[in-house]
């Protein structure tokens, strides 16, 4: 029989030797946990006593206790009638900011381009959820030259062609999509919309895209899974977990619930310094009961997901994936031309180019800017043949003339992570259908006005890289971006907190 407890008895316990939280109805008493908990002892220790819900749900999937946590921990459910007859708290300063900023979005029909989400996110969003969608690593140079680097690429187009009918379908990994577009994995997606990544999975669908499935998803794997229709097409991507056990699991059960590519994240053996995340961490004071000593301040809502990740994943590890799987192996994070040799020759599937949105090694180069040498390496070696070995990119990906240039410079197709975040944040599944669109119409009007009539049609003669490699080559001023990007200030310029 299942215990029922009051929220006044759940309030007593509210000290790190003795505490319980309420987490979807049900009371955990994690007092043995609050010590290895990834994110710090202090996030506990705000919600001890209390209703953790809106706290927990953002960043951690609803199966996670089940999954790591003693079923012990569970002291029964929260008595509901006990519950109805509390006070709401009094609406802050900040909630009435946001809850205005959302009455008085922008109708849909306005947003013309991935930066109008992301300057609309900006103002709707949480400050710990901007802070973590939007940060990048150090200085974010190579954040912002994610998609500087696309300005350095122009375009040689060719006329006189009948381009009537466009194709814009494609293949990858073996599934036929409507464009050379996917959702790449992003964590926490319940930091922006109550849904989360099943938005994605639904926009996904409608628009015949591919959707990469995170490990760190604020949903459940099989929650997203189950979201999907039989005829979509998933991929997954992988964090190596340093229990290899748990990770072949993850893999085994994947596979047998009809994920078609395994995407191993390759470029995280530790956490960069995304120094917006981190900052927000200061935004609350520490309960009375921490002690300086005790306050891990590092890393911000990233520190959640870093902590299982095995820094000792190395190429000898191939094999045991490839002896585990039949799903076509891709790594992740690729950003020279060697690895992507030395990717081919272990046996993999495919490569993405990308630095990790310009989240971890701050300087590493776009995914673009290496694509050329990329393919020209790969061209050099003995049974690459163009199917046989697929190269994608993403970063920096904000219109359908980045989406031409990477297909034009070899790539299979490109990936994007924030642009969906930000259109799901704002105005949930029709923003996120709204963004691939406009990305799928512009991609087809390059198309015509480059007298592409398919995929295939779109070659590297026509577009000029001669600048690519040119980081101090003058270009046209990025107003939009620019716009949408919030700089970086340091702690002396910032408002003062008394």
């Amino acid at each position: 029989m299942t215990t029922v407890i009051s929220p006044q008895e759940v309030a007593k316990h509210n000290t790190k030797d003795d505490l319980w939280c309420i987490i979807h109805g049900k009371v955990y008493d994690l007092t043995n946990f609050v010590e290895e908990h990834p994110g710090g002892v202090r996030v506990i220790l705000k919600q001890a006593g209390k209703d953790a819900t809106s706290a927990f749900e953002p960043i951690h999937p609803p199966d996670i206790i089940n999954r790591y946590l003693s079923p012990d921990v569970c002291k029964g459910e929260i008595d509901v009638t006990a519950t109805l007859g509390q006070a709401e708290e009094a609406e802050t300063d900040e909630e009435k900011r946001l809850r205005l900023a959302r009455e008085n979005m922008p109708s849909i029909q306005e947003m013309y381009n991935a930066f109008d989400f992301e300057s609309v996110a900006k103002t709707v969003l949480r400050p710990e959820a901007w802070a973590y969608y939007s940060s990048g690593s150090d200085d974010e140079i190579s954040m912002r030259e994610n998609h500087n680097a696309f300005h350095r690429i122009w375009l040689k187009p060719r006329v006189m062609v009948d381009v009537k009918n466009i194709d814009m379908t494609t293949h990858m990994l073996g599934t036929q999509t409507a464009f050379p577009l996917y959702i790449t994995g992003t964590a926490l997606g319940k930091l922006g919309h109550p849904e989360g990544e099943l938005v994605l999975t639904r926009s996904a669908a409608e628009t015949n895209i591919i959707q990469m499935i995170p490990t760190l998803a604020s949903c459940s794997f099989d929650e997203i899974v189950d979201a999907a229709l039989k005829t979509q097409t998933q991929w997954l991507q992988l964090y190596v977990n340093s229990d290899r056990e748990i990770t072949k699991a993850f893999i085994n059960h994947a596979e047998k619930r009809g994920i078609k590519g395994l995407f191993i994240t390759v470029d995280a053996p530790q956490l960069g310094r995304r120094e917006k995340d981190m900052r927000v961490k200061y935004s609350d004071d520490a309960p009375e009961e921490m002690e300086q000593k005790d306050v891990s301040r590092n890393e911000g809502a990233a520190r959640y997901i870093s902590t299982f990740i095995d820094p000792s994943l190395n190429w000898n590890d191939l094999k045991w994936f490839k002896s585990i799987t039949k799903v076509p192996i891709i790594l992740k994070g690729v950003q020279t031309a060697a690895d992507s040799v030395q990717a081919f020759r272990y046996g993999c599937q495919g490569v993405v180019l990308s630095n990790h949105g310009g989240r971890q090694l701050d300087f590493a180069p776009s995914g673009i800017e290496i694509l050329p040498e990329v393919m020209d390496a790969l061209h050099k070696e003995k049974g690459f043949n163009g199917e046989n070995f697929e190269v994608y990119v993403d970063g920096g990906i904000r219109r359908g003339s980045d989406i031409f240039k990477a297909l034009a410079l070899g790539a299979s197709g490109v990936g994007i992570g924030r642009p969906v975040l930000f259109a799901m944040s704002t105005y949930g599944e029709a923003g996120v259908t709204r963004l691939i669109q406009l990305l799928q119409e512009e991609l087809a009007m390059h198309m015509r006005l480059m007298g592409a009539k398919s995929i295939k049609d779109i070659k590297a003669d026509m577009v000029d890289i001669r600048n690519l490699k040119d980081h101090f080559v003058t270009n046209p001023i990025d107003h939009l971006s620019h716009s949408a990007y919030e700089r970086m200030v340091p702690r002396g310029l910032l408002p003062s907190k008394l």
